[in-house]
Order: structure tokens, then sequence, then C-alpha cells
């Protein structure tokens, strides 16, 4: 903690010590009580912000550091003033750099006193921020000294990208059946079907078991059997030049939405998911399967990712050598340029076999449109499909479960809660 008290004008020593020279060179009484106004008001209100600077503490405590885009966010703020002198004001300066968040505030806190107050925010942008530090700043009631109380602590906030159903959307398997080991729950058609087990978001629709959905009353989906096992790669394209929108609603964010959602339907299918953008920093993560580890990893990659200027075709033949065989390949670009088919033609060659998310530049203001070259792609026989800007405007985009609850209407009025916020607890930044 680092406090000071400072002067907000010389002017009044400077005229007490005036007056102290007119006192000893020409005693008056005038002088005298002159003296003792000014004199006394200085050091009064120095003694008064000295005792602010000693005996004013702020604890900052939050629910959760860890969001999705859309989620709320709630912390709670104690003020003790255990001196004998009262703050009539005090400003709480906030230095969070989350987007469109300030706990800042005015208050008042007597002496030997205690307050407690709480502010909401939403998480509006992806991305991994600092929640604190503080700055209590405050002064004594004559407006002579300013005291600035500065608190370092804080925590590292991130926000995460929401993680959306894409039930459109095939990714086209690698490898042969029965070249891998079994797959108890596997999205892929095969030959044959082992159990059934209840859907899952994001399991295509053409393997829902319809006699057990209408028996159980609730969707089931088949269980296929030796599907074959392949990793999956997600290639995100984040060139600055190929993005089209701005903020947001812009190609680059639909990306990252994309890039999230389909890893985490690789995870629940126990594929090995890896990673590879062109961001202002490459991203580079190996084919794991899901851990909590490299989950987070993942999370955090596309939290923080910013456009860069590595081209689509340089960036598939930078990864081709260290693609495996039989690989899913899933690019998701918004690139209509001609000229990364050709690595790309070069890993199809080797048994990669890709699926082609194309973000259509025309639903973000773009005059260029997607289905041209999306009949390219088809006349290849490569597996595409055209996404749009509509995707952001799901309800699924901009969820805001995390610390919130979701509650059910009883036909006797009563509210109960369905869905309660997790861990409630209260942590202290640090």
């Amino acid at each position: 903690m680092i406090s000071r008290v400072r002067i907000n004008s010389v002017l009044l020593p400077l005229l007490t010590i005036v007056l102290l020279v007119m006192q000893l060179l020409d005693p008056s009484k005038v002088w005298q009580a002159m003296l003792a106004a000014f004199g006394g008001a200085l050091l009064v209100s120095w003694l008064w912000a000295r005792s602010l600077r000693d005996h004013l503490h702020l604890t900052r405590e939050v629910r959760f550091t860890w969001a999705q885009v859309g989620d709320k966010l709630e912390e709670q703020f104690t003020l003790k003033n255990n001196g004998s002198v009262p703050a009539t004001w005090v400003e709480v300066v906030d230095h969070s750099t989350l987007p469109d968040y300030s706990a800042a505030r005015a208050i008042g806190v007597g002496s030997q006193e205690t307050i407690k107050w709480r502010t909401k925010g939403l998480c509006s942008q992806r991305g991994v921020y600092v929640l604190g530090g503080t700055t209590l700043r405050s002064g004594d009631p004559l407006g002579i000294f300013t005291v600035e109380v500065y608190q370092p602590e804080s925590v590292s906030m991130m926000v995460a990208p929401p993680v959306i159903p894409l039930p459109q959307v095939e990714v086209t398997p690698a490898g042969w059946l029965g070249d891998g080991r079994p797959r108890p729950n596997s999205p892929e058609q095969t030959t044959n079907a082992l159990t059934v087990h209840e859907y899952q978001q994001g399991e295509p629709l053409r393997q829902i078991h319809w006699p057990t959905t209408a028996r159980r009353n609730s969707l089931y989906t088949r269980v296929m059997d030796s599907a074959p096992a392949h990793d999956w790669w997600i290639i995100l394209d984040a060139e600055e030049n190929a993005q089209a929108g701005h903020d947001w609603e812009s190609t680059l964010e639909l990306g990252v939405i994309l890039a999230m959602s389909l890893a985490d339907r690789g995870f629940r299918a126990h594929h090995s998911v890896g990673l590879l953008a062109s961001g202002d920093e490459t991203i580079w993560l190996k084919p794991k399967l899901d851990d909590e580890s490299h989950r987070m990893q993942m999370t955090r990659a596309l939290s923080m990712l910013k456009p860069g200027h590595l081209p689509l075709s340089d960036l598939l033949k930078r990864a081709g050598p260290t693609l495996g065989h039989h690989t899913s390949l899933i690019i998701i670009t918004p690139s209509l340029n001609n000229e990364w088919l050709t690595p790309l033609t070069s890993l199809i060659w080797r048994g990669i076999i890709p699926t082609i998310l194309i973000m259509d530049p025309a639903s973000f203001g773009s005059t260029n449109h997607a289905d041209a070259f999306a009949e390219i792609l088809a006349q290849m026989g490569i597996s595409r499909f055209i996404l749009n800007r509509s995707l952001l405007l799901q309800p699924e985009a901009r969820p805001g479960w995390h610390g919130q609850w979701d509650w059910r209407i009883m036909p006797t009025g009563k509210a109960v809660p369905i869905r309660q916020p997790g861990d409630l607890s209260w942590r202290r930044l640090k």
C-alpha cells in the first residue's frame, strides 16, 4: 500500500510564515490572532489528513475470476476508517482494465466506521483483464490537504468466448472405419450402433434414435462403433486484411466463437483437438485429449487473440509438415482468396481431410459474397459450410449464465431455482 499527503496550495503555509515574521518584527495581538487562526487551521488539517492516510483501508472481493462473454460480474467493497476523525468524502478510483466496467464511486465514512457496498457489471468482450488496483482519494474538511492511498491488490480476470450449438456443421472424419480404437461417444456415422445415450448439444440431428426418443420423451442419439481415431486440427484465419465487420460484430469474433464451439464439440466426442491461429502472435497448440490444462490453454489463447498479418496460405504451408496423416482439418476463414487452395490441395494428397467454414463477408457489410468461392470448393469435393452474422445474434452467443440464477415459476406461483451460479463465496483481491 502506498499512501501520501499532498498540499493543494502553498498559499496558506506562506501566509502563516509571513504572519510569524511580522509577529517577530512587530509584535501585535492582531498578528497573534491571525497566526493562531491560520497556523491552527494548517496544523489541524495536517493532523486530520495524516489520520486518514494511516487509517483508511479498502478491501475488494469478487465471486468469480473466470467468466464468459455476457456473464455478470459482481464485486463487494469494504471501506474501513479506524481513525478518530471522519472522512467527509472519499473518492474510490478503480484501475481495472475490464471494458465497460468501473467501480469508481464517491462516498463518506465516519470515524471508527465500516461500510460495505457492491458493484455489478457485464463482461462484454473476450480477453484477459486486470481487476484492481484501487486508489482512495480524500482530504480534510478545509480542502488544504489531499490524501491518496493506493492499494495494488488485483486479480487476473479471463472473459472466455461463448460456446454455441452448430447443428448445421458436420466435421468430415478422416481415416477409415475400424483403423482406430472404439469411441463410445463418437458422433461420426459408422456401420453399427452399440447403444444410445442422451442427446448432447451440438451432436448431429441425423443420429437421433427416434424410437428411444419417443419412448422416453427425451432426445437420445446412437452411440456408434469403431469410429476412426483421428485428430482434429482447428485452423483459424485471423489475418487482419481478410476480416470484415467491426468490434464485436466482425468475422474475427465469429471465428473465435466457432473455434471455441468446435473445440468443445471435439473434446466431448473424445477427439484430440489442436489449434492454429494466425493472430498477432501465432497460436500453435498440438492436439490433445480433453484435460483441464489443455482446455484452459486453448480458452486463454482464443480469449486473447488479436488480428495478425500472416495469410492463411502461409499458415497452411508452415503447418503442413507437422500435421499427421488421416487428420481432420477444420479451417475457419472469411478469406475468398484462391491462393490458400494450393497448399490445401497438397495436404489433401497426404490424406488430410478438410472441412471449410466460410464466414460470409457480405453479411458483415462487405461487397464480397461467399457463394462463388463455395462452388469452387464443391467442385474440388471439399466439405464446406457458409456461416453468417446471424450466429452472433443467437442468445447463446451472449449467454450470461455464470454468476446468475435461473428460476422456474411453479403453478402455485412459487419461484424455484433450477440452476445456481456455482461457488458463491467471495474471493479477496491479492
